[in-house]
């Protein structure tokens, strides 16, 4: 990727993620070109303000940097009903930014000639400018083919985040420890929360808020830690 200039940015996918990397890029300096429209416009035109609303194949064709950010079953048949459509173009960039795929699902793009990127940022999305700066603070997930592979991590950092390098073939264990701490968090505070709004504590999310932070950052700590020989 050329530092001399900026990319024309497409967004495929108006739901929570999408439209924040293009705010990411954007801020980073590229032109974003257009977002497809999802189920709240209004939202995404405030991350967004002034992006054209555009089909699917009418983003491809202005930009030169496509983000695919859709949910996991609909991405493969995305990128090969595009395909089939004769929508994506030599030397595009392609990146989806699923935790569990890496490039081969961008097969059929790659067929056509362009080049796939898998970008995963590892933070919860909400869908607002909130994220912007939890990005700041986050990791991505990066797969790429060797040649490019740095224009994968260069993109990461133009979010916000530290590039991490995944294996294709470790894509699968990498989305299960994601959707392990995800959800495994969220079932344990839903436990907790209706434990307490049981016994009568009105705001039981705000009764532990404290608590969880610091028990999950004691426990980040020691994760980190190295191991003791």
């Amino acid at each position: 990727m050329s530092r001399d200039g900026r990319l024309g940015v497409g967004i495929v996918g108006a739901g929570r993620v999408g439209p924040v990397i293009g705010a990411a890029l954007g801020g980073a300096g590229h032109a974003i070109t257009g977002v497809t429209s999802g189920s709240d416009d209004d939202r995404v035109a405030g991350i967004l303000p002034g992006v054209p609303v555009l089909d699917a194949q009418e983003v491809l064709r202005r930009s030169e940097l496509v983000i695919l950010a859709v949910p996991h079953g609909e991405l493969p048949g995305l990128v090969s009903g595009l395909a089939e459509l004769g929508a994506w173009q030599p030397g595009q960039l392609v990146l989806h930014t699923d935790p569990a795929y890496g490039i081969a699902v961008l097969e059929p793009a790659q067929r056509a000639g362009a080049i796939p990127l898998a970008v995963h940022p590892a933070i919860s999305f909400t869908g607002t400018s909130i994220d912007l700066r939890q990005l700041q603070a986050g990791f991505a997930a990066v797969t790429a083919p060797a040649p490019v592979l740095p224009i994968a991590q260069a993109l990461a950092v133009e979010l916000g985040c530290e590039p991490v390098v995944i294996g294709e073939e470790d894509r699968a264990a990498y989305a299960e420890a994601i959707a392990t701490a995800s959800e495994f968090s969220r079932a344990i505070i839903g436990q907790s929360t209706s434990l307490l709004r049981g016994i009568g504590i009105e705001n039981p999310g705000g009764y532990l808020s404290a608590l969880v932070q610091s028990t999950v950052e004691t426990a980040l700590r020691e994760a980190s830690d190295p191991p003791v020989l």
